[in-house]
């Protein structure tokens, strides 16, 4: 079994919420105990003007706006069982079971396949099944669990395609389409259709009882409803191309009070670039200080004796690592890194993911004697 948990997590909006993945099956996600079907009407077209009246877009035409972008990409959108090995308990032989159902998107004529980590975590074996009913084995070019990404690839002929977009062009309020193999439904991949409700969250994985999960940035919110088994696949603008890579949505708001329409997307700006080092190299590449660290909170600052309250502090320092040689210990207080402060534990993961292995940055740090001083570092590779 994968003992990683992929139940919830937590993320500072408003207020904390609760999120989980979208893959199905225990390996992925623990499903509620029942599931009901409620019907939903159809969207009305909108009642205003989609674009400049220079070259406005009749309602006629956006009534097929959904049909066309789902005919475009839908073929190139794959369902990956994760398989993995158990061993029966009274024979003692071992056999392959299901562990977990996610979505992936085809994006070039060699057959790799764009998906995210936690769908292909942990398996034994990867059937990759497309709309049009074909199948294959699948191999695992690279994964990275830092960015929750992995490249699969399959050996086909005529294998569909989707186009990828530029992310970076998005704004709010434009139209975006979701298509998934949603609760792994049988017919083929689920479309539903929303906007993109914020540009450039930052939100934190659901973890494991050992260790919380990866920071996730520059993520585009969406309310096109996702759901258990759309991990991976792709987010769509109406031009049809891939902008984005459905992963996680919000849960509970608070026990008992369900979130509604917040789900999120890896965007292409950040997927992309991953996508082709894991198919250059098989992995990637990340910079490290070597620390383990919490937020830094009033309640702890108050046992340091400080009066600083934003920041991090140091848990832990990896022997041998940038931060041991910059001597960096636990209990030090990082405020800072390039002058530029830390508001919270997000900042200092998002500060050193925009670097690379051998780049120098300058923390604040508060140490023992409580007084700010600067601490160069060359950063290690994670």
């Amino acid at each position: 079994m994968n003992t990683r948990g992929f139940s919830s997590a937590t993320l500072s909006i408003a207020a904390a919420l609760l999120f989980v993945f979208l893959g199905t099956g225990c390996q992925l996600l623990s499903l509620p105990q029942s599931v009901e079907a409620v019907p939903v009407a159809a969207t009305p077209a909108p009642a205003v003007a989609l674009a400049p009246a220079a070259t406005s877009v009749s309602l006629g035409d956006f009534s097929m706006a959904i049909r066309d972008v789902a005919q475009k990409v839908k073929p190139a959108v794959v369902q990956i069982t994760n398989e993995q090995t158990q061993v029966n308990m009274f024979t003692q032989q071992p056999f392959t079971v299901p562990a977990g159902v996610g979505s992936g998107v085809i994006y070039d004529n060699q057959g790799h396949i764009l998906t995210n980590d936690h769908v292909v975590e942990g398996a034994q074996t990867l059937l990759v099944s497309l709309p049009d009913g074909r199948s294959f084995k699948a191999k695992v070019i690279g994964a990275d669990p830092l960015t929750d990404l992995a490249v699969v690839q399959i050996s086909g002929s005529n294998l569909p395609v989707a186009e990828m977009g530029d992310s970076s062009q998005l704004q709010v309020g434009d139209w975006v389409v979701a298509i998934g193999n949603a609760l792994a439904l049988p017919g083929g991949p689920t479309v539903s259709a929303g906007v993109v409700s914020a540009l450039g969250r930052t939100v934190q994985e659901p973890g494991d009882s050992m260790s919380t999960g990866p920071y996730l940035f520059d993520v585009i919110q969406t309310d096109a409803p996702i759901n258990p088994g759309n991990s991976g696949g792709p987010l769509v603008n109406l031009a049809g191309q891939v902008i984005g890579i459905n992963t996680l949505v919000a849960g509970q708001a608070e026990p008992g009070v369900q979130a509604q329409g917040i789900g999120f997307s890896i965007s292409m700006a950040v997927a992309k670039p991953i996508a082709d080092e894991l198919v250059a190299t098989g992995k990637v590449v990340h910079a490290s200080l070597g620390i383990q660290y919490v937020p830094l909170s009033p309640a702890l600052a108050f046992r340091l004796g400080i009066q600083q309250t934003e920041g991090i502090v140091v848990a832990d320092v990896t022997a041998a690592s940038p931060a041991d040689d910059a001597g960096i210990r636990p209990r030090d207080v990082i405020t800072a890194v390039d002058n530029i402060s830390l508001k919270s534990d997000s900042d200092f993961a998002q500060f050193i993911s925009k670097h690379k292995p051998g780049d120098e940055v300058t923390l604040t740090v508060l140490h023992d004697d409580n007084k700010p001083a600067s601490v160069k570092i060359k950063l290690g590779e994670m």
